[in-house]
């Protein structure tokens, strides 16, 4: 049977369930949404989730953070990091866990979470150099960015087969292709499922717009940061969302994104210090 494309509202619903949040993210988020909450509420909510307080512990006394002393509790980290910070977090190591399983038959799941926790490494440190405030929310946009892509191999594995394969054999861009396949590309896969997940407004334009962020009305810093930092883990070459080719630059994201060429060295010598210790927090077990 020949796979037909599927409208892409129908086509997230299909996969919700499956690639559903585990309910500890909404729970963590009523708490750090409640003003009578204190750190120790919260900390109690996440510590409902063993696996959820292992990873956050890791990865507040990982180099993603380099605090000086040891934080050994869960409370602790809450105090320190921030709760919207926490919330972040959580979100992201949900997110992971949503898609552990999906199918390797067209994407290395390592490669692709290598890349978009790289990703999202390069957004908060593009989004530290800029002086934004919460950069956690950038590295939150840059681990999502490409979400789409595996709603797309788990629910249209042919189709997206065969553009992977157009892509690679006439050196296009796959977004573009995708478009010319399904009327959508997997940004906006991604942007209906975060939506649907009721997820904060600032991702929304970071995960649609990362291919085109001069769209961006609401958010454009999002967008710019994601788009710059998707364009510089992609030459670094540190995993794929399946696309084998380095997106173009939109130049006025850069000027908007506004960091000088000269910090670029540094910015990947911080990916590179960074990147190991976070993937083995975030996606080794």
């Amino acid at each position: 049977m020949i796979q037909k494309a599927m409208d892409v509202t129908k086509l997230v619903n299909s996969v919700v369930t499956i690639a559903s949040l585990p309910s500890i993210y909404f729970r963590v988020s009523e708490a750090v949404n409640c003003p009578r909450s204190s750190a120790t509420d919260i900390a109690n909510v996440v510590s409902e989730d063993p696996g959820l307080t292992a990873r956050l512990l890791k990865i507040v006394n990982s180099s993603f953070f380099s605090f000086n002393s040891k934080i050994d509790t869960v409370s602790r980290s809450v105090s320190i990091v921030g709760t919207q910070q926490l919330c972040d977090l959580c979100l992201a190591t949900s997110v992971m866990k949503a898609f552990k399983d999906v199918p390797e038959e067209l994407v290395s799941m390592e490669s692709f979470w290598l890349h978009s926790l790289a990703c999202g490494i390069c957004a908060r440190i593009l989004a530290t150099e800029y002086g934004v405030n919460n950069v956690e929310r950038f590295f939150v946009a840059g681990l999502l960015h490409d979400i789409g892509s595996l709603i797309l191999y788990m629910k249209m594995s042919e189709l997206a087969r065969g553009c992977l394969e157009e892509s690679r054999k006439n050196k296009k861009k796959l977004h573009e292709v995708e478009r010319q396949v399904f009327g959508y590309d997997h940004a906006e896969v991604g942007y209906e499922l975060v939506k649907l997940w009721n997820l904060p407004e600032a991702l929304h334009e970071a995960v649609r717009f990362h291919h085109a962020p001069q769209r961006a009305v609401d958010f454009p810093l999002e967008a710019a940061i994601i788009h710059a930092s998707d364009i510089i883990v992609s030459a670094l070459k540190l995993g794929s969302n399946g696309d084998t080719f380095v997106p173009p630059l939109v130049p006025k994201a850069w000027l908007t994104v506004n960091i000088a060429e000269s910090s670029l060295p540094g910015i990947v010598e911080n990916i590179d210090g960074q990147i190991d210790d976070v993937v083995r927090v975030m996606f080794k077990e």
